[in-house]
């Protein structure tokens, strides 16, 4: 009887997959992506997934597809789809020639430019570790990484070149923006590599994120490539991206949100638009004159550009923006209102993380009632709260936030794992659900403090002190306190053109929440740290204000 229940679960797990899979593959025909091609085509489109895999085939097929279309417009011009295969290629072989092996480990340092583009799909035609790094790392911290993830082969930008010092992996080290030219650089191995499709890899490429490293060393992520279209469904699930367009990229490509868009756009056969360093001016720019349907931002990018106000949007128009895709921190209702008022109804509020990949996104429809919530789970995607026994808690009630999907990390290169509940994983963050199931994100699970016996989330006060309009940013975290064990701190900046005191601080949260929420020290700064993807770094802050 056993057995027979065994066979039927399974058989019923293999149903239900089926199903999932076929709902995502006609989410694939909506977006534009199934269409017609030559048989001919179609076979040589499998061949160089069978040889390269999924991500090392993607410009192969792209280029069969998409062909002379633009794939990458940069500071330099445009690469289309054909070139960006035929580079990619060359780089691979060169490389080859140079020594790599299958499953070595390719780090790479570079901002939103071709050659990061070049370097990924070549490390992927080679099947090899894809180690994506942060452009904002310091000197001790990169080698420290680069160590630990056994980087073979290293592509840098020319400005990094003080702080790698004269590390130099085994396979060589390659210049991916060039001030100067030279023989370490793409552009040259590229210029000098064969153009044959590389020989087939006898691993697939992993790709190896970075965790934002707020609150210390930065943690290894590996992913391999997807065996399902589930993470392809979670997003065309909730977001209109369709086939053939044009996207705005600010968003670090090294990050999960920028890379996910960068890999993305070249399957869509979209534009891709990316300058190495962010400018709002620039980006408004942009989107007027490329006509860009989809903006990735990061929130305190979306900040600074609403923070232009009248004169920074004037003479611009956005007659094709759908999108606004966000992601990468808290967004936070204040900051939603002011963009929604900017650019309409087409912000996407994306909740997620480095390790859990994807698990609720907000619509339009959702944040025009609830602008602080990051809505409903996804397709293919099971979100639950959990209180510190590990017992799921009633609508309304903060706890833990898990979920469950097929795409999540496999644990830390270096060792350790995210806490898991019945194959949910933890987030690390503490949320509640409203009554509608939209999600709201209440703060970190290890910034609650606990002041005179009472649970702060300083998230809550960050919130509400956001909407103030005198206070450009804040952050509230907890410090230790001799009597009441921990307090509350919060560090203000306060907005241009305005005056703010710390009992004026004190007495706006004293209004609105409960007394024991009130921040005992109040700070001003001229700016809050932050890292490239706009999280404020808590632990500079604790030191600044210690």
């Amino acid at each position: 009887m056993k057995l027979i229940d065994k066979v039927g679960a399974l058989a019923a797990t293999a149903v239900r997959r089926a199903a999932d899979e076929t709902y995502y593959a006609a989410l694939t025909v909506r977006a534009g992506l199934a269409a017609p091609e030559r048989p001919d085509r179609l076979a040589r489109m499998g061949v160089a997934v069978l040889r390269s895999g999924m991500l090392g085939g993607l410009p192969t097929v792209a280029a069969l597809r998409y062909r002379d279309r633009a794939a990458i417009i940069d500071e330099i011009g445009t690469v289309t789809f054909r070139e960006l295969d035929e580079r990619s290629t060359a780089l691979a072989n060169a490389w080859r020639a140079r020594g790599l092996r299958d499953g070595e480990g390719v780090a790479i340092l570079a901002r939103n430019h071709r050659g990061f583009h070049y370097a990924v799909f070549a490390a992927a035609k080679c099947g090899a570790r894809i180690v994506l790094l942060n452009t904002d790392f310091a000197g001790p911290q990169l080698r420290e990484v680069v160590a630990r993830e056994g980087a073979d082969l290293l592509v840098f930008d020319d400005e990094y070149s003080g702080m790698l010092g004269d590390l130099t992996p085994r396979r060589g080290r390659y210049r991916a923006w060039a001030d100067k030219p030279g023989v370490d650089t793409l552009d040259n191995l590229i210029a000098g590599g064969a153009h044959m499709a590389p020989r087939r890899a006898t691993t697939t490429a992993k790709i190896i994120l970075l965790t934002s490293g707020t609150t210390g060393t930065p943690k290894g992520a590996p992913r391999n490539e997807p065996t399902s279209l589930a993470p392809l469904g979670a997003i065309l699930g909730k977001v209109p991206f369709r086939a053939r367009e044009i996207t705005e990229c600010p968003a670090p490509l090294f990050h999960t949100l920028g890379f996910a868009h960068a890999i993305l756009a070249v399957g869509f056969g979209s534009t891709l638009v990316i300058r190495r360093r962010f400018d709002p001016q620039a980006v408004l720019d942009s989107l007027a004159r490329h006509r860009a349907t989809a903006l990735i931002a990061v929130p305190v990018m979306l900040q600074r550009l609403v923070d232009a106000g009248p004169k920074g949007f004037a003479g611009y128009r956005f007659p094709r923006l759908r999108i606004i895709f966000v992601a990468g921190s808290q967004l936070g209702a204040e900051l939603c209102v002011r963009v929604t008022a900017a650019f309409g109804p087409v912000v996407y509020n994306v909740y997620g993380s480095t390790e859990v990949a994807y698990a609720t996104i907000a619509t339009p429809a959702d944040l025009a009632v609830e602008p602080g919530c990051v809505g409903t789970p996804v397709p293919g995607t099971v979100v639950k709260i959990f209180d510190s026994k590990d017992t799921e808690v009633p609508l309304g009630v903060t706890g833990r936030i898990f979920v469950g999907n097929n795409y999540q990390f496999e644990g830390y290169t270096g060792g350790g794992d995210k806490a898991r509940i019945s194959g949910l994983m933890s987030t690390g963050d503490v949320g509640h659900f409203d009554r509608a199931g939209r999600l709201f994100v209440d703060g970190r699970d290890d910034d609650m403090i606990v002041s005179g016996g009472e649970n702060v989330f300083p998230g809550e006060v960050e919130e509400l002190l956001a909407a103030h309009p005198a206070v450009a940013e804040v952050s509230a975290f907890g410090v230790a306190d001799e009597k009441y064990g921990q307090r509350l701190r919060a560090v203000v900046v306060v907005r241009d053109g305005h005056t703010l005191t710390e009992d004026e601080v004190r007495e706006h949260v004293k209004t609105h929440l409960a007394r024991f929420k009130v921040p005992r020290d109040v700070l001003f700064i001229d700016e809050l740290p932050r890292n490239p993807t706009g999280k404020v770094l808590k632990r500079v802050l604790r030191e600044l204000s210690a």
